[in-house]
């Protein structure tokens, strides 16, 4: 059974880093991209970050780059979110999931299974 788990959020202020960490089991993920997206109260769940396992390459939403960093462990097959510069703006939910689709980084929501429970991500002013 597929199981992913993120930790790492928390309160935060303007300006401070917090590093999330999602951690895969059941499977290991060398042909899929994993990615990063999060969801603020009354929005839609929007993509913030990906990579490809197969190459390390990555992709991120223009609001977060220069900020946040994604980064694979593929021998613990546990997926890693640096966010630097934090603002009042990045406080959602993030969730990590898997791109069902071998060989392709998709920024959909609806292309990725596998969601975990989320961690709280909050930047205060």
């Amino acid at each position: 059974q597929v199981q992913l788990v993120e930790s790492g959020g928390g309160l935060v202020q303007a300006g401070g880093s917090l590093r999330l960490s999602c951690a895969a089991s059941g499977r290991t993920f060398s042909r899929n991209a994993l990615g990063w997206f999060r969801q603020a109260p009354g929005k839609e769940r929007e993509f913030v970050a990906a990579i490809r396992s197969w190459t390390g390459n990555a992709d991120y939403v223009d609001s977060v780059k220069g900020r946040f960093t994604i980064s694979k462990d593929n021998a613990k097959n546990n997926v890693y979110l640096q966010m630097n510069s934090l603002q009042p703006e990045d406080t959602a939910l993030y969730y990590c999931a898997v791109d069902r689709s071998l060989y392709r980084l998709s920024r959909s929501k609806d292309d990725y299974d596998y969601w975990g429970q989320g961690t709280q991500v909050t930047v205060s002013s």
